[in-house]
Formats: C-alpha cells, structure tokens, sequence
C-alpha cells in the first residue's frame, strides 16, 4: 500500500484523496443514525450529497433538515470543511498535532492544493490556513447569535448559526433551516453577516495573507491585485445590473421594503459567485437575470479559495490580454508588473477547456434529462455551470434528476472542484515531454 502511495502523483493524490474521502461520507450518511427517524436514502442518494457536501456546492436531491439527523447534519458539516480547506491541509495538521516530521512529499502535495508558488511557504500558510479560517467562522457565528437565538431558541439557536457560517465561508450553498431561506429577504443584518463570510472565503488565503501583512511589507502580489480590481468589478457591474433588469425586485414588493430589496439585491450579485445561497428565489428573477447569475457562476472565485469556476484571475488576465492585442501590444502589463506568456496560454486553455466541458455535459444532460414545458435548454446549462463552479443554485433539475443524470452532475461537481488541471494531470496522466526540435511557423487568418 505505502508503495502504491509513494507512485502516486501529488494531483493524484489530490484527486483519489478526494474521492475516498466522499465515499467515505456517504457510507456514513447511509447509516439509519445519521437519517431523520423515517428516511431511508438510498447509496446514490447519499453519494450525491456527500459529493456536494465535499465539493462545497449545495445542490441536493433531498431535503437536508427534513432527511438528515443533527449526526447526519455534522457529518455534512465535516465534510464542508474538509472541502473547503482540502483534506491535504487536515493531513499536515494531522501530522503537525501527532508531532510527526512533515517530509517532502506531503509539502508538495500543500503546495498543489493551495496553489503556492514555492515550496518554503507551506507550512506557514497552513497554519495561517486553519486559524484564519477558524476565526472568521466563529467570529462569523457570534454574529449570527443575537439574531437565531431569539428566533429558534438558545440550542438550536447556535447549531443553526456554526452551520450558517460554516456554510457561507465555505461557499457550500448548504442551508439547515426547517423552512426556505427566503425568510431572511428582510433580515439585512443576518445577509450582510453572511455576505462577508462568502468573500472572505471566496478571495483566497493568499489574498488575506497578502492584506493582513501589507502593513509589514506595504505591498501586495499581483495575484492579489488581479483578484481583488476582477472580485470587486464583478460584484459592482452585477450589483447595478441586477438593480436595472430586476427593477429593484419588483416582485418582493409587497413583502419587502426599499431598502431591504437593495440588500437582496447586492447579495443576489455576491451568491452566485460559488456560494449560492438563494435568498431572492430564482423564480422571480427576470432571464436577463438569469443570465447575468449564469455568467457569475461560470467566473467563481479566486483560486486558493472555497470557490470553484474559471476564478477571477483567469478572467483578470484575459481581459487584459485582449484589451493588450486591441492597442496592438504584445505585453500584458498590470500593476507595474508583466503577465507571462505561459500564465496567458494556461488561462486560455482553462477557458477553452471549461467551455467544452460544459458543453458535453451539457449535451448528455439534454438527452437524458426532461426539460418541462416552457423552459429551455437554460434549464439544463444553468445546472451543469452551477455544478461546475460548485454554486449550488437551481432552476429545480436537480430534484428531478435521472440516476444517470445525477451521476453526470456529480462528476461535474467533483471536476469543478478539485480542479480540471488536477483531474487531467492525474486521471489522463498527462506528461510534459520537451521536444528538441521545433517545426518552423506559419500565419493563419484568424476572424
């Protein structure tokens, strides 16, 4: 065993770690414990919310209050952690609590999981890692206090917001509520709470590291300027776009204030970036809403964060890659710094790969899933985007899912977040072979 373990890879580490852990998870789910006194979930049941609990996406073919335990409910908030933070880091803390030596491979294994340029970051970042994350949880939780417990009682009270908080951070998209979350529409205070947790958690650990030491260093990296000028456009442009094609919810009217609509209104354009909690139902939001959420998820977050899509600096270097070949330069420059080559070529490849990806599942989807009377084949894109960026939002296919199709969005919710490049490098086994020759060049017309 240990010998098949050292042959390993570390993204195939990363990927057959992964998968043992959601097994693992829906082996536990399946016990009569871990199920409300009445349900009985089948194994493909389980697997697919362990998979989206692992994953950190929220969608679910099963109502989580009413089918879970509060052992069940754990378990699923176990498993959130573990997703968001990577079981690799719960690995080295393992080690580093045990007092055993961390050697080479587990740092390279840290250092694919979290995305770190070198190898002499790892162990500090880990351990930034887990107590920045702790503290922005619990403080998360406090917060949340003095709104559930007068609400649901002193027990239950707390539960529901450790798991509120766990849930927002990790930008999983599960919710513990007896009821929809459209009851918060009019609780700003509890929306604002929860719309810090998902940026916090969707901008990255190297982001926060980078703007807790600034007053040391009095600079930051360009992955972090990219992320931040990419995070904060998108949520403003979204933000005011929502605003004019939902005419200020129009629909909540009669329910909700001003005020609290353009709360709904910001956090509709902050959730669909990996978190997708549905406070404002999609069913009253308009198509170019819709659309504009679509495009929201297929982004996602930062990497190194609980976030999945292309992120945010894929799409940061794109846009300044073709605003560059517009004015005819050949640099791409940002920050006083220049992209390079390399970094321009790999973004695009995961933009292309992404698309065609999507598609395909996209593709099965639509030949083996019913599309109801008056949707369209949004119906299906939507999912299949959702899962892939592990958002978790719904126009209601996953409950209506065929086995095969569950099976299909649980492969794109795993892919979506381990990560396309891991899966390949692992799973294909795909190899860098330098060449000592190079063909000559020749134009071709493009467009």
């Amino acid at each position: 065993m240990k010998k098949l373990f050292n042959k390993l890879t570390p993204p195939q580490v990363l990927t057959f770690g992964f998968l043992a852990i959601i097994f693992v998870g829906a082996f536990i789910l399946r016990l009569p414990i871990s199920q409300q006194t009445g349900a009985h979930v089948n194994f493909l049941d389980a697997l697919f919310t362990s998979v989206s609990a692992t994953t950190v996406t929220g969608l679910t073919v099963v109502n989580t209050a009413a089918t879970w335990s509060t052992f069940g409910q754990v378990i699923l908030l176990i498993m959130i952690e573990i997703g968001a933070l990577g079981f690799i880091t719960f690995a080295v803390l393992l080690f580093a609590i045990t007092g055993q030596r961390v050697d080479l491979r587990a740092r390279l294994m840290a250092q694919q999981a979290l995305n770190l340029r070198n190898l002499a970051d790892v162990k500090s970042v880990l351990s930034y890692v887990f107590s920045l994350s702790a503290i922005i949880q619990i403080v998360g939780a406090v917060l949340m206090l003095p709104d559930f417990v007068p609400r649901f009682g002193m027990t239950k009270g707390v539960y529901l917001s450790v798991a509120s908080s766990i849930s927002a951070f990790g930008n999983a998209g599960f919710t513990f509520f007896d009821q929809p979350v459209t009851f918060l529409q009019n609780d700003p205070y509890v929306l604002i709470i929860w719309m810090l947790l998902i940026m916090a958690g969707s901008l990255g650990f190297l982001v926060w590291r980078d703007l807790l030491l600034f007053y040391k260093r009095r600079r930051v990296s360009l992955h972090t300027k990219v992320a931040l000028h990419v995070s904060g456009w998108l949520i403003g442009l979204s933000f005011v776009m929502f605003l004019f094609t939902e005419n200020f919810l129009a629909p909540l009217a009669d329910t909700s204030s001003i005020g609290h609509r353009i709360i709904d209104s910001l956090f509709l354009a902050v959730a669909p970036r990996t978190a997708g909690l549905d406070v404002v139902p999609l069913t009253n939001v308009s198509t170019a809403g819709i659309m504009i959420i679509t495009l929201l998820m297929f982004v996602g977050g930062t990497p190194g964060s609980t976030s999945g899509g292309i992120k945010t600096t894929t799409l940061g270097i794109l846009w300044m890659q073709t605003l560059a070949a517009l004015r005819g330069q050949e640099q791409v420059n940002f920050g006083g710094r220049r992209f390079s080559p390399k970094v321009v070529i790999k973004a695009m490849m995961l933009v292309v790969i992404s698309i065609v990806f999507v598609a395909m599942a996209s593709l099965l989807l639509t030949i083996t899933e019913i599309i109801p009377k008056g949707q369209g084949m949004e119906y299906i894109v939507f999912e299949v985007i959702s899962a892939f960026s592990t958002t978790g939002f719904s126009l209601g296919l996953t409950s209506h899912l065929t086995s095969f199709g569950k099976i299909v969005i649980m492969i794109v919710m795993f892919i979506g977040r381990v990560g396309l490049y891991t899966v390949m490098f692992s799973v294909m086994n795909i190899r860098d072979k330098p060449k000592s020759y190079q063909y000559p060049t020749e134009e071709v017309i493009i467009g």
